[in-house]
């Protein structure tokens, strides 16, 4: 049979090593013939947009860049497919796609929102008896999937929130004038990637002084009163915040500072929680402060992955292939933690639909009683998913990249 693999939400660090895992285990097995990779995603195929990879990766070292090569190297979409009850027709053209390429599974690399397409389009072929499997592998800095342990992406992101802010510590340091520095990170609901900066206690370090994640109500007064206590014993205080944190009312905290439009799938874009935190300070507080507002940096620097992410987003790579020969469908592959230390997972499947339009929320027992910090619990999990360094590929001084 011939094969399909696309790229699906948000790039990360790692989705194109979860390419190579797929490329590089199906290379090897004589039950598949020729590895399709489809351009924008399921767009790809709704739109007959598929490569065959073998003429796009023609050596080892092609393998090698994309590996180190951060966001989607087929493109990405946020295209949501209509309930086939209502609406079959765009079905049909992917089944047509699939028999014309004569592809017997499709894998897709994506998000929460990516597996909503899995489970889809694997109920819609069994339902009408065609022979056609569907496999999702995760991906998200967000780390926000049900199902699974934790997210390829996640790690290298969370490794690349910790160093920064670790940096930004430094250089608010350098200065006898109090200050207040507020790093906006990436997290509309869940927080894991804010908790992440708090990886450079594990150095020896204060920073940072607070940490505020979505789970936890927030509470401008209520942050006022936490910069100035640690204003007591801190020079140049730092404030890790998520994106999404809300009020008690349910809105977000920096909503009149959102633009309120939405993407494809119905969701606010975020940002500004750094700007109005910054006013707030400046005016009730009056000392230097300045707001930093991580953005996509964190989800497209590869100078600075983690090992562990990219070798682990290779591995469920191949395993999905593996599990795709198996027979298996619907499914979405899964890290399952057997111990922290020594770290060490295994790679299962569990349904798409347990991932699919749900978000896995950063335990509220691992937020201290006053919502301002995390505990010793969430740095044990984070910390293996930190670890180790993967050395870019240079050329005139600047890293290479893999471009299809």
């Amino acid at each position: 049979m011939n094969i399909a693999v696309a790229q699906s939400g948000g790039p990360t660090c790692a989705i194109n090593a979860s390419l190579a895992g797929v490329y590089n285990q199906a290379e090897k097995l004589n039950e598949i013939e020729k590895i399709y990779g489809s351009f924008n995603g399921i767009e790809g195929i709704i739109n007959d947009n598929l490569t065959d990879l073998s003429g796009r990766l023609k050596s080892s070292e092609d393998i090698e860049l994309l590996i180190r090569t951060p966001s989607a190297a087929l493109g990405s979409c946020r295209r949501k497919l209509p309930e086939y009850a209502a609406d079959s027709s765009v079905y049909q053209v992917i089944t047509e796609c699939f028999r014309r390429y004569e592809i017997g599974i499709f894998f897709y690399i994506g998000g929460n929102d990516s597996m909503d397409t899995v489970a889809k389009l694997s109920r819609y072929f069994e339902e009408n008896k065609i022979d056609i499997r569907v496999i999702g592998i995760p991906k998200t800095i967000d780390n926000d999937l049900c199902g699974t342990d934790h997210c390829p992406g996640f790690g290298s992101a969370a490794k690349y929130v910790a160093a920064t802010v670790q940096e930004i510590t430094r250089d608010s340091n350098v200065y006898s004038k109090p200050s207040v520095t507020i790093v906006e990170t990436m997290g509309r609901h869940a927080g894991w990637l804010t908790a992440a900066s708090g990886c450079m206690r594990m150095n020896g370090e204060s920073a940072p002084h607070l940490i505020y994640l979505p789970e936890h109500t927030f509470c401008g007064k209520r942050f006022l009163s936490d910069v100035t206590d640690m204003m007591k014993r801190h020079k140049a205080v730092i404030a890790a915040v998520s994106e999404g944190v809300r009020t008690s009312d349910g809105r977000f905290a920096a909503e009149d500072y959102q633009s309120c439009k939405k993407d494809a799938f119905g969701h606010a874009y975020l940002s500004g929680i750094g700007k109005y935190l910054e006013n707030l300070v400046s005016d009730r507080i009056g000392c230097k402060v300045r707001s930093i507002e991580l953005n996509v940096m964190q989800r497209c620097s590869s100078h600075f992955a983690s090992l562990t992410d990219i070798e682990e987003a290779q591995e469920i790579g191949a395993a999905a292939v593996r599990f795709g020969l198996e027979g298996k469908s619907g499914c979405m592959m899964s890290f399952r933690r057997v111990s922290s230390a020594p770290y060490r997972c295994e790679i299962v499947s569990v349904p798409a639909e347990e991932a699919a339009n749900s978000e896995c929320f950063f335990p509220m027992e691992w937020i201290n009683d006053s919502g301002n910090d995390i505990t010793a619990d969430a740095l044990e999990y984070l910390m293996p998913l930190i670890q180790g360094e993967l050395n870019p590929i240079m050329k005139n001084g600047m890293p290479q990249h893999f471009i299809v």
